[in-house]
């Protein structure tokens, strides 16, 4: 089908007028008189109708995915001093519920003399999202699509929470972040050898990673905004996970290019959680995921946007050895996304996005994604999207494979 199909279209749940936030929230102005709790949740449901071709994938069919769902508690505990908790309630890769992080935000220490300091500095810590790139700006968090105009997130998706420190620096319209992470999912001082039945000591001060971003964002009138950030990631030695496996939702796409190996496993969403995604350590053969050893990632990012109009880029390298083997690997990503908000007061809009990457052994993978979608309130948006997927050079896939058709998709956050 012509590019045309792209955009004809659903509903998604989102905000009017949604303006899209890179940096951390300037809270020391709001006024604290008592400890406030907010609670808060993003609900979403997909309806998948999707077709794919390549060498001995399971069989899909159309129907609605399961819904997921975040809850979110939040506390105001001091002057500039914010607690934040993510739960997943429902997700593709855990069913059950489970936390998926939280941290502290300090725009303010309660000590004589450190505003003067403070009104340049801001301090996020916790086991939380890291903040490496700008492109998880855009990203489908579970439960919480308002953020993203498309259905799908990037093919190497560069998401992971993890224990870290993160300090900002800001001044007019410069921001610079310098950050510290132990890069692990599960964060443990001991595990099991490569036998299986012995405890080994695990090191993490000795494993930890490194990560910064530079960006200068400007405001220049009520039309026009301008971004451009360049962001690095380095880990010497990750320990259980990566920054590019991390990511404990899922992918949005179903159970697309998973082979059928006739067991319980080749229709277990939870199983094929990362469907559709490609980076360092997967192994799409066995429908895994796999973890990285080293890593040494950069990512540059623009974003602009005129009044209705906003376009928004990503270019990224990513290097290191892959865990278990310790295979060198090299893998390049871009991804450019347009969408324009018309209507009243601009609740309705159209997009389209492309997102390739390819490796050092001349595997490609690439995506076209174009919506429609629909702020029904602040609160609640939907979307249809069409969605074409491309793999070149994967023998166990063969020529010709991939995954097309339309995704709906709706969601509501408070």
């Amino acid at each position: 089908m012509k590019a045309i199909l792209l955009f004809i279209g659903g509903i998604i749940i989102s905000t009017l007028s949604f303006s899209q936030e890179f940096n951390p929230p300037q809270i020391d102005t709001i006024p604290f008189e008592k400890v406030k709790v907010k609670v808060g949740a993003d609900f979403a449901m997909q309806f998948q109708g999707l077709t794919q071709e390549g060498n001995s994938l399971a069989p899909i069919g159309k129907g609605f995915n399961l819904p997921t769902a975040n809850m979110n508690i939040s506390a105001l505990l001091a002057q500039g001093i914010e607690v934040h908790l993510t739960s997943y309630l429902s997700s593709k890769h855990h069913h059950r519920t489970w936390v998926k992080g939280g941290y502290l935000l300090i725009d303010n220490l309660p000590f004589k003399g450190a505003e003067k300091y403070m009104k340049y500095l801001t301090l996020k810590v916790g086991d939380m999202e890291l903040n490496y790139g700008d492109a998880h700006a855009f990203y489908s968090d579970n439960g919480n699509i308002i953020r993203n105009p498309f259905v799908g997130n990037l093919i190497m998706n560069a998401y992971t929470t993890a224990l870290a420190t993160e300090v900002y620096f800001h001044v007019n319209n410069i921001w610079l972040m310098g950050a510290v992470t132990t890069g692990t999912l599960d964060p443990d001082i001991a595990s099991f050898n490569s036998n299986g039945s012995v405890y080994s000591k695990n090191n993490q001060l000795e494993q930890l990673g490194f990560y910064w971003k530079l960006a200068y964002d400007k405001t220049i009138n009520d039309d026009f905004r301008f971004r451009v950030a360049l962001s690095g990631y380095n880990c010497k030695k990750n320990n259980e996970g990566s920054l590019y496996s991390g990511d404990r939702s899922g992918s949005r796409f179903y159970l697309v290019m998973a082979h059928e190996n006739d067991n319980p496993n080749d229709v277990d969403i939870s199983e094929n959680a990362w469907s559709g995604r490609w980076a360092p350590g997967f192994n799409l053969a066995a429908n895994g995921i796999g973890f990285t050893d080293k890593d040494n990632s950069y990512m540059l990012n623009l974003f602009l946007k005129h009044k209705g109009l906003e376009l928004f880029g990503t270019l990224e390298s990513a290097k290191g050895t892959t865990a278990f083997t310790s295979e060198n690997f090299n893998f390049t990503q871009y991804e450019f996304n347009s969408q324009y908000y018309f209507g009243k007061d601009e609740n309705v809009y159209v997009g389209g996005k492309i997102n390739g990457v390819d490796n050092h052994e001349g595997q490609k993978v690439f995506r076209f994604e174009g919506v429609i979608g629909w702020f029904l309130t602040k609160n609640i948006i939907v979307k249809a999207e069409y969605v074409n997927q491309k793999y070149k050079g994967f023998s166990f896939y063969g020529d010709n494979a991939g995954f097309k058709g339309m995704m709906f998709e709706s969601g509501i956050s408070f």
